[in-house]
């Protein structure tokens, strides 16, 4: 992994933090932490961890966006009330939502979710960019 992170650094960070942050099953944690330890710059991590992480993020809300209640219903065959039961739950943390997107695992289902449903998608960028920014910096205050 350490001949990874020397050739590809921090833009290695920045595509690998876009990767998990779709549907893609990787841990862009992970990957901070070990560029971090390579003597990565904290803020140079920060900043690109962040932006492609969240770049990530929002293209599982496009795809979100993208979906069809039609989809779900005939490919998954879950019922239009068990959707509409899961809008109302999605609908009543709106956009705040977002800020859970860089939990691991359920993130990615969050923020397909706010899509899926059209939550507002301005203020759920904002929330989202300031959730995964905080856990990224949580990480860069334990390497200083």
């Amino acid at each position: 992994m350490l001949d990874f992170l020397q050739a590809y650094g921090i833009w290695g960070l920045f595509f690998g933090s876009f990767l998990a942050a779709t549907v893609v099953p990787f841990s862009s944690d992970a990957l901070y932490a070990g560029v971090l330890l390579a003597g990565c710059n904290p803020l140079k991590c920060l900043i690109f961890g962040t932006l492609g992480n969240w770049l990530g993020g929002l293209t599982s809300y496009a795809i979100g966006w993208l979906g069809r209640w039609e989809w779900i219903e005939k490919w998954f065959h879950v019922s239009l009330a068990t959707i509409e039961k899961h809008r109302i739950r999605v609908s009543r943390f709106g956009p705040w939502l977002a800020l859970l997107t860089w939990v691991p695992f359920v993130g990615d289902v969050f923020a397909i979710a706010l899509g899926f449903y059209r939550i507002r998608p301005i203020p759920s960028a904002l929330f989202m960019l300031l959730g995964k920014f905080a856990r990224f910096l949580c990480w860069s205050l334990l390497f200083l």
